[in-house]
Parts: C-alpha cells; sequence; structure tokens
C-alpha cells in the first residue's frame, strides 16, 4: 500500500543531499579520471535513487526492486564493456555506483543522517587506495595471523557466549569476560600495528608511547637490558621507561570509560591527576636526557590467543578475589588483592574493579583508590626489574623518577576526599 508522502520542504531536503552526495563522491572519481563514471554521473545516480525512492512511496516497493534490477543490469553491461577495452579494470566505481544509488533511496525515507555518514565513508574509502594498499603490503603472515584472531575472539566467541552473572556471589560473566579479552587484543594489537607503521624514526617518545600501549612492563624490562649495552644513555632510557609507565594510566582510563561509563565522574578525577603528576615527571625526564634516539618496538603482534585466555582467566580470578576480599576482609582485603594484582598488569585491576563498579557491586570511590594502589604496586614492580635488569647509569634516574611518581600517588590516596 502506498504510504503517506513527506511534506514537500522534507523532499526538497531529501532531494538536496542525495544530489551533494552524489557531487561529493563524483568529485573523488572525477579527480582520479575514472573512465565511468565522474562527478555528473554520480550527481545524477543518487539524484535518479532518490526519485525511485519516491516512486516506491507512491506506487509500493516493486518499483524501488525494479529499478535496482534493471541499475544492477546496467552497471553490469556497463563493466563488461570496459572489461573488452581493459581486463585487468576492478568494480571499485561501479560498487561506489550501487551505494550511492541505493543512498538516494534511503534519503527520500527520512534517512538522511545515515546516508551522509556511508558516503562520507565511501569517499574516504576511495580516496585512501594507495595508503590503504600500502599498510596491505607491509602486513606480514604473522600479522594477518593475529587480525584473524582478533575476529575470531571478536565476531565468532564473543557472541556465542551467554551474557548473564552465574558463579561465585554473582560477579561472573562468561560475555563480560570475554569482551575484556577482546579489548586487551585489540589495544595491543592496533598499538603494534601504530609501532610498524609509524616506524622508530619518529622518536624516542612515540616509541616510547607505543611500548606502554602494548606493555610498560615488558618496555620497562627491555629498556633496562638495553642500559647495559655499551654506549647506552642511560638518562635517555629511564626517560623512555618513564613515558612508558605514564601510558599505563591513558589505557587505566580507557578501559574505565569504556567498562564502567556511568561512573566517570566519581573515577576520573583522581586517575586524571595521578596521569598529569606521571607525565610531568616523564616530561622532565625527557627534557633532560635531550634524547633523539630510538627505541625498537616489538617486531612481532602481541596479541597471541593463548597469552589472551590467560589474560582471561586472571580477570575472572580478580574478579572473585576482589568479591571474596570484599566480603570477608573489609575494604583493606580489596586493597591487598589490588595490590598483588596490580604488580605485573594493570588491565586486569583495572577491568575488573571497573565491572564490579558497573554491577553496583562495588562504590566508585573504593574502585578508583584500588585500582591507584594497583597502579603504586606496578610501579614498584617495575623499579624492582630496573634494579635487577639494568646499569648503574640507568638504575638512578628511573628510580628517582618512579619515587616521584609514587609520593604523589600516595598524596593522592591519602588526601583525597571520600
Amino acid at each position: 500500500m502506498p504510504a503517506t508522502l513527506p511534506e514537500t520542504s522534507e523532499l526538497l531536503q531529501s532531494f538536496g543531499t542525495a544530489l551533494g552526495l552524489g557531487l561529493l563522491v563524483g568529485l573523488q572519481r572525477e579527480w582520479v579520471q575514472s573512465k565511468v563514471a565522474g562527478i555528473r554521473t554520480f550527481a545524477l545516480l543518487s539524484v535518479f535513487g532518490a526519485l525511485c525512492g519516491l516512486l516506491g512511496m507512491m506506487f509500493g516497493g516493486w518499483v524501488i526492486a525494479a529499478s535496482m534490477i534493471g541499475f544492477v543490469a546496467l552497471v553490469i553491461v556497463g563493466h563488461l564493456s570496459e572489461l573488452r577495452e581493459d581486463p585487468d579494470s576492478g568494480l571499485t566505481t561501479e560498487m561506489a555506483m550501487l551505494v550511492m544509488f541505493v543512498l538516494g533511496i534511503i534519503t527520500v525515507h527520512g534517512e538522511r543522517l545515515i546516508a551522509i555518514i556511508i558516503a562520507g565513508s565511501v569517499m574516504v574509502l576511495l580516496h585512501s587506495k594507495k595508503t590503504l594498499h600500502g599498510m596491505v603490503r607491509r602486513i606480514g603472515e604473522a600479522d594477518l595471523r593475529e587480525i584473524a584472531r582478533l575476529a575470531l575472539a571478536a565476531l565468532v566467541i564473543l557472541p556465542a557466549l551467554p551474557n548473564e552473572d552465574m558463579g561465585y556471589m554473582g560477579v561472573l560473566n562468561p560475555f563480560s569476560i570475554w569482551l575484556m579479552v577482546v579489548l586487551i587484543i585489540g589495544i595491543s594489537l592496533a598499538a603494534y600495528m601504530a609501532g610498524k607503521f609509524l616506524g622508530g624514526h619518529k622518536g624516542a617518545a612515540v616509541t616510547s608511547i607505543l611500548g606502554g600501549l602494548i606493555s610498560s612492563t615488558a618496555t620497562t624490562a627491555s629498556l633496562a637490558r638495553r642500559s647495559q649495552e655499551k654506549g647506552s644513555n642511560g638518562v635517555s632510557l629511564a626517560a623512555m621507561a618513564l613515558i612508558a609507565s605514564t601510558i599505563v594510566f591513558v589505557r587505566v582510563l580507557a578501559e574505565v570509560a569504556i567498562t564502567a561509563p556511568g561512573h566517570l565522574k566519581q573515577m576520573m578525577p583522581p586517575l586524571v591527576t595521578m596521569m598529569v603528576w606521571f607525565s610531568l615527571v616523564a616530561a622532565i625526564a625527557y627534557r633532560i636526557s635531550g634524547n633523539t634516539g630510538t627505541h625498537r618496538v616489538p617486531q612481532s603482534p602481541p596479541s597471541e590467543l593463548k597469552s589472551a585466555v590467560v589474560f582471561g582467566l586472571l580477570y575472572a580470578v580478580v574478579l572473585v578475589v576482589v568479591a571474596a576480599a570484599k566480603q570477608y576482609l573489609g575494604p583493606s582485603g580489596l586493597y591487598i588483592a589490588a595490590a598483588i594484582s596490580g604488580l605485573t598488569d594493570m588491565d586486569a585491576i583495572t577491568l575488573s574493579t571497573a565491572k564490579l563498579v558497573s554491577a553496583t557491586h562495588l562504590d566508585p570511590g573504593t574502585a578508583w583508590r584500588m585500582i591507584l594502589v594497583g597502579g603504586m604496586a606496578n610501579v614498584v614492580f617495575k623499579g624492582i626489574l630496573v634494579v635487577t635488569l639494568g646499569a648503574r647509569e640507568f638504575i638512578k634516574p628511573t628510580l628517582m623518577g618512579l619515587g616521584i611518581a609514587m609520593l604523589g600517588g600516595v598524596a593522592i590516596l591519602l588526601l583525597w576526599p571520600w
């Protein structure tokens, strides 16, 4: 049954949107001198799509179906004709034409915002050909394997898990636990890819940031071992270690924002204060070092599925330990659990406490203090690594920076109001 037609002003906005989007994508195709369709063709086919959408509203959906079939047939015939002239020609422009035709239809049906977003994405994709192809050529077999594993974890396993609380005290949710695994894999893989494409020439600050995103503990250990090499600059390496440790709190803030978005006002201010304090310490150390060197980022993808599963188990254990500590030991037990779990890894304590806050099993004030206690324990563990693995020229400035950062953390814990 034909639908009620929109107001004339609405129709004019829809047709104007279709025309503008067609001109936008057509501009890019014209710029690359596409033989199939340019700026005028794309503008016309978007408007044609809008007309078909309007006719469909007037006479029924069969008009849209028939017009789409006819348009697809026209595109196929055009592509076959192009293949006779150039056997290596692709389907990019033809697919863009089909997308813009459909976007013209949906603009008339009141989905202008969706059409604008999709058309903008299409233009970016079309104009990023060289960049995307260059990235693909630089991705190795190991990188592709890890991307596939991330897809397996996020798109196959995650949707199949039950999204309900179960287990001890109802704090174990299989979906939420695996979601945290996917989050950690994604962050680590993204940081690795950024380091791979940026390279070490961007400077020690950038590579330290990337190392901190992947694993600040591993980065600190690597820098400590590097300080034993002849000709190494202990002060510069110390500055890099402090930068990597600062990035931990950026990661913590991101995880809290994703896991407990409803409690940001209570949890963010003290954690941001700690991050700013740590950043000042790292910035001063970097300025003193006068560092212009580079630090090699990991050469293989960090997101091994086995490590991810281990993290998932650790995350679940931390959830149970924190819940048990809260019930049987009171507030002091929570902080002991936070310190133990934060020694080598901040992700588990951050995500588990944020999850408990989101589920109202823990108040935000206690949660951010637990995260900060875990962060302080992590700093202590890094200090142990520095003393154990580092050279004397590296140990002194690194411990000094970590110690000053610790003092700031202790001050926040003691002085921040409840």
